[in-house]
C-alpha cells in the first residue's frame, strides 16, 4: 500500500489554523482528508461543522473527509486510523495533524521517523507553520514555542496582515527570513489559501532542491564582507534587529568534503547539539562520487542519500543550511571547514 502523505499544520492561538482546517474540511476539492486535533485548542472544529454527541474519537463528514481527536498520544491516533483504512472502515487518503498553540512541533514529526510502525504506514510531507502579523512580534519575543515553530516550518502563513502597517509586515517578514530562509513566506487573508500550497510540499523528501530565500544570501555575503556576522540588518535600515535565539546560518563550500570526517563530525554534531538544532538541510560535493550527497534532519534524526548526477559544466559548490537554537556557527563552520579535501 502507498504510504499515506501527513502535512503538521502548526502556528499560535488566533493565527487562523481553525478558519484554514475548516476550509480544507468543507471545500468540494476531490480529496478524502483525515484531520488530527489536538483536542485541548481553544475552539475544536466540532462546534461549527461537524455534529456528534458520541464518544467516538473518529467522526465522518458528509464529504468523505474524517475528523478525529488525539485522545491517548499521536502514535495510537495514527495507528488507529491506518488499521481502519486498511479494513476498510475508512476512506482517507492524507493526513493533517493540528498542534495546539503551544506545541512545539518536533516531537511529532520525530514520531515520523522514530516509530517503525508509523513510517511504514505514513510519510511526513510538511510542517506548515501559520504566523499572525498582529501579535506575532510580542509572540516571537515572549515564546520560544512561537519561534521554534518558526524554524522548523517548509512553509510560512502570515495572517491577519490587514491588520498592520506595511511597515510592520515588513518587519515582521525580514524577521522570519533569518529565523528560517528556507521556507517561503506567504501572506494569506481569513485561511484563504490554495490547498496545493498546503499539501504535497515535500518538505522532508531528499531532493536536491536547497532553496534559501535570496534576500537572506545576499545580506549574509555583505555580512562577511564587514566580517559582521551579527547585524545583518544594516542594509534594509530596520531600526532594530531581534536577535532571536532561533536562528538560521547557511554554509558553503567549493572544495569537495571527505565523506568519513563529515560523517565523523556532523555524528558529532548532532550528539551534542541535536535538540537545539530544529532543521538542517545540505546538498553535498563529496569526494569519490559524481552525485550530489543530500542530507536533512530533524533534531538528532538525520538521513542522507545520494541525488542527481553533477551537470557537465556545473560548479560544484556545497550548501548546507541549519536553522536552530543558538547554534554555535564558529564551531560548525571551523569544523566543517576541516572536513573539506
Amino acid at each position: 500500500m502507498a504510504l499515506i502523505p501527513a502535512t503538521i499544520l502548526t502556528g499560535f492561538l488566533g493565527s487562523g489554523k481553525t478558519t484554514l482546517l475548516k476550509r480544507v474540511l468543507t471545500e468540494a476539492h476531490g480529496q478524502k482528508i483525515a484531520v488530527i486535533e489536538n483536542e485541548f485548542g481553544e475552539e475544536n472544529i466540532d462546534n461549527d461543522i461537524l455534529v456528534s454527541d458520541t464518544q467516538e474519537t473518529i467522526i465522518q463528514m458528509s464529504n468523505g473527509c474524517v475528523c478525529c481527536t488525539i485522545r491517548e498520544d499521536l502514535r495510537t491516533t495514527l495507528q488507529d486510523l491506518a488499521t481502519k483504512k486498511r479494513k476498510g472502515l475508512l476512506d482517507f487518503e492524507r493526513v493533517i495533524i493540528e498542534t495546539t498553540g503551544l506545541a512545539d512541533p518536533g516531537p511529532v514529526a520525530q514520531t515520523f521517523f522514530m516509530d517503525d510502525e508509523v513510517a511504514e504506514q505514513y510519510l511526513l510531507d510538511a510542517i506548515v507553520t501559520l504566523v499572525d502579523a498582529k501579535h506575532a512580534p510580542q509572540q516571537l519575543n515572549d515564546r520560544q514555542e512561537a519561534r521554534r515553530q518558526v524554524g522548523f516550518a517548509d512553509q510560512i502563513f502570515i495572517s491577519k496582515s490587514e491588520l498592520v502597517s506595511a511597515e510592520a509586515l515588513d518587519a515582521l517578514t525580514h524577521r522570519l527570513k533569518h529565523m528560517n530562509p528556507r521556507a517561503p513566506i506567504q501572506t494569506v487573508h481569513f485561511g484563504e489559501v490554495a490547498l496545493n500550497k498546503v499539501l504535497d510540499l515535500k518538505g522532508f523528501n531528499l531532493n536536491a532542491k536547497l532553496d534559501i530565500d535570496p534576500d537572506f544570501l545576499k545580506e549574509d555575503d555583505h555580512g562577511h564582507e564587514h566580517h559582521d556576522h551579527h547585524d545583518h540588518d544594516h542594509s534594509h535600515g530596520h531600526h532594530h534587529h531581534h536577535d532571536d535565539d532561533v536562528k538560521s546560518f547557511v554554509y558553503r563550500a567549493t572544495k569537495p568534503f571527505s565523506p568519513a570526517k563529515l560523517e565523523d563530525f556532523l555524528g558529532a554534531i548532532v550528539n551534542v547539539y541535536g535538540p537545539r538544532m530544529l532543521r538542517y538541510k545540505g546538498v553535498l560535493d563529496m569526494e569519490g562520487t559524481d552525485r550530489k550527497v543530500i542530507f536533512q534532519g530533524v533534531h538528532q534524526l538525520m538521513g542522507s542519500d545520494l541525488g542527481p548526477l553533477w551537470a557537465p559544466g556545473e560548479t560544484r559548490v556545497s550548501k548546507m543550511v541549519f536553522i536552530g537554537i543558538d547554534l554555535p556557527r564558529d564551531i560548525l563552520v571551523q569544523g566543517l571547514d576541516q572536513c573539506l579535501t
